[in-house]
């Protein structure tokens, strides 16, 4: 049977800037009230489904091969706050968690560093039943009944363990509604402020709530202090930021000692400061703003003095820490962790008995860590003498590795928790005592790895780094990761087939993908597919320069190096351009409608996930949501022609034409507000007119991040797994576990 796509209407739209005239047949599209608009996204959604229809058993399978290995029924390990040890669990058949806490014993003022009392309870044999004594936080099941959509923007605890403050979003919007409940008596508080930002939090003593609310842009601009109990209309504004392209944020020293205030557009900040003890008090700055410095503050006590350890970039590309007196922040600082450019120096995190600092070097993430003891001086810590040890995974064989501190809200604690993971091994939790971190391993406590049932051995798969060259010359780094005896080339068989290759790339914001563990990605691996990540340009993988090179106008190099990538992989034997997938989303998705213009002929199908593939008319627009912010990242088209005239020579939307495109499926969500799922509606109404094979699918009760629940995330996963191995020629192979042949 034969499906015809939805023809979206052509209606006269004119754009002029800077001389240059666009005729945009298909901008109504961006009228989200209009039903013509809801109509057509909704055939979009019957076109695509039938289309698709053929691989709803695959997708059945997928995700039961997702549920067959996830432990549904689990929990987290506890992390003590104050007198409570809090925790998450999941039900199996739950789409959200439940968060949960049970009483802690008393710390002994003789013995504070027992590592005893910052042990956690041991895990429940039935993580369905609630443990004794345990009391319910919050449970999202609750909360979301009624709902298609539920996602918790702040969750907090008074200090005294009495107050929940939770926020919740039931758009998809970003949008929050705050409210106050008692866990003593269950009793949710009159008090409820709608449209705030996520990151509301309690001052120390309870008694005032802490909270932002955006602009009409969805930019985050007012920091406001609300008394417990009384109506919003007498809260106050505590700082507001007028400047479009900064956003503010909130938050408390986990000393306690600071409420702290920043605002930062992507290349400048400025942070403000207040004595917790005095909440009704005047912020003041710490650093006064100046032009492309970035600065972010850790208020620590060393040797009895109480400091801000500041990370910055001011003649420090990769960024350096410093110290001063938090009593005369403008003092000469004294250097910390010196620049190193390619080093990247993420941040600094203060205990009152050690220090942790995250870097980036190599292109991976590490942590050191460095105890203090009473007497301990500044010069003792200077990086990388010998106060300082860095954290190595307990892994073995030659893996890419993520590590990091997390889950340590306690100022006190002498013992801190980390976490590994590479992609073939399981995301880790561990537990360091500090005061032995000499002794290696030995001061080591695995807490928990990340359960994979079915029987998962991650001796069957393999990573490895590779480096491609783009055009400039410059090596674009390449993680790959495959099941062993079914890759092919890279299992050493020079004679073997292509293999079917997932390439995911983004590259934008500085942000980087790092090495990770992905239960779904099984389905895929299992079937021969490998799984490759290309570290383009635009990310911070490789520091600071590397960010910099692929944003503003230099924007390009992200696509002609994940296209480098792509050469690379084909030229080496691992895979073919008709077993070449790629997968990226937002600003990835920019890249993924960009190199469909610019190198089509390599790939086979381009999953596109709530895609950026209509930059140059969204930055036009000030008055869309946080453009103005984002004219630092792309540049500003709207009072710069060369800008505007670079934007438009990459701009998806804008340069689709007639030629052989790769198929194309675009996934975006009605009520998004970062990228708005007009961009992809109206680029897939342009390249279908090019004669592109283009399927969009929309979400119409969801955000930026897709559904929400983990069942129906799972269910949406599978769907675009089922796609891609359909592009892939794998839609039919019923029985992953029966080694496909080498493709």
């Amino acid at each position: 049977m034969s499906v015809t796509p939805p023809a979206a209407a052509q209606k006269p739209h004119r754009r002029e800037h800077h001389g240059d005239v666009v005729l945009d047949p298909y901008e109504w599209l961006r009228e989200k009230e209009n039903p013509e608009v809801i109509a057509h996204l909704t055939a979009e959604n019957a076109y695509a489904e039938a289309r698709m229809a053929h691989l709803d058993g695959l997708r059945d399978r997928i995700v039961d091969e997702i549920k067959g290995r996830t432990l549904e029924t689990d929990m987290s390990i506890p992390v003590r706050e104050g007198d409570w040890w809090y925790y998450g669990r999941s039900v199996e058949g739950l789409q959200y968690g439940i968060q949960c806490r049970v009483p802690a014993a008393p710390i002994d003022p003789a013995n504070p560093t027992d590592p005893a009392a910052w042990t956690p309870p041991p895990p429940l044999p039935d993580p369905s039943q609630p443990r004794e004594g345990e009391q319910v936080v919050i449970d999202g099941n609750l909360e979301a009944e009624g709902h298609d959509f539920f996602s918790l923007g702040s969750l907090d605890v008074s200090d005294d363990g009495r107050w929940l403050l939770f926020a919740v979003d039931t758009e998809g919007d970003e949008r929050y509604t705050l409210r106050i409940r008692d866990l003593e008596t269950g009793e949710t508080l009159p008090d409820e402020i709608t449209e705030t930002a996520a990151g509301a939090f309690f001052d120390p003593s309870g008694q005032f709530v802490f909270y932002s609310t955006v602009d009409d842009s969805w930019r985050p601009d007012t920091v406001w202090r609300h008394r417990v109990g009384t109506p919003r209309a007498d809260d106050v504004a505590v700082f507001h930021e007028p400047d479009e392209s900064y956003w503010v944020g909130a938050g408390r020293t986990r000393s306690g000692r600071y409420l702290v205030i920043e605002a930062a557009s992507s290349i400048t900040s400025e942070t403000r400061v207040l004595d917790a003890r005095t909440p009704e008090g005047e912020f003041a700055v710490v650093w006064p703003r100046r032009e492309a410095v970035e600065y972010d503050l850790e208020h620590a006590v060393i040797g009895g003095r109480d400091l801000w350890l500041i990370t910055h970039n001011h003649e420090a590309p990769d960024f350096t820490v410093v110290a001063v007196p938090v009593d005369a922040p403008l003092t000469d600082p004294v250097t910390l962790v010196p620049h190193e450019p390619g080093r990247r120096v993420e941040g600094i995190d203060a205990f009152a008995r050690f220090l942790v600092l995250d870097y980036r070097a190599e292109g991976l993430p590490r942590t050191a860590v460095a105890p203090l003891e009473p007497a301990t001086d500044l010069e003792a810590l200077l990086w990388p003498g010998e106060a300082w040890v860095e954290l190595v995974a307990p892994l073995e064989g030659d893996k890419l590795v993520s590590i990091g501190a997390r889950g340590n809200p306690e100022w006190n604690q002498p013992l801190l928790r980390f976490g590994y993971a590479s992609f073939t091994e399981p995301s880790t939790v561990a537990s360091l005592d500090v005061a032995r971190v000499r002794e290696g391993a030995a001061a080591m406590t695995v807490l928990k790895q990340q359960p994979v049932l079915g029987g998962y051995d991650p001796a069957d798969y393999a990573e490895r780094r590779d480096w491609a060259v783009a055009p400039d010359g410059t090596r674009v780094p390449v993680s790959l990761v495959w099941k062993k005896g079914i890759a092919g080339a890279l299992d050493g068989d020079t004679n073997a087939l292509p293999s079917s290759v997932h390439l995911y790339g983004y590259g934008s914001y500085e942000s980087s993908i790092d090495p990770g563990f992905s239960i779904p990605r099984l389905s895929m691996l299992d079937r021969g597919v490998v799984f490759a990540i290309a570290h383009v340009r635009g990310g911070g993988e490789l520091g600071r320069a590397w960010y910099e090179s692929g944003k503003t106008t230099q924007k390009t190099n992200t696509f002609t190096d994940f296209v480098a990538v792509a050469r690379h992989l084909i030229d080496a034997g691992v895979t073919a351009p008709d077993r070449l997938v790629a997968e990226g989303g937002s600003a990835g998705g920019l890249l993924m409608g960009a190199v469909a213009n610019l190198a089509p002929e390599l790939f086979a199908g381009i999953l596109a996930d709530v895609p950026f593939v209509d930059p140059l008319t969204s930055i036009l627009m000030p008055e869309l949501p946080l453009t103005v912010i984002e004219w630092d990242e792309w540049g500003d088209p709207l009072h710069d022609p060369e800008v505007y005239a670079y934007m438009k020579t990459y701009s998806p939307y804008e340069n689709v034409t007639a030629q052989r495109y790769p198929r194309i499926l675009a996934v975006t969500s009605l009520n998004d507000t970062r990228v708005l799922y007009v961009e992809p509606a109206k680029w897939v109404a342009r390249l279908r007119e090019a004669g592109a094979d283009a399927l969009l699918r929309c979400e119409m009760e969801a955000g930026h991040g897709g559904v929400s629940g983990r069942y129906s995330a799972w269910k949406q996963r599978a769907i675009e797994l089922a796609w891609l191995l359909d592009v892939l020629g794998l839609a039919d192979l019923d029985d992953p576990s029966a080694e496909p042949p080498i493709r």
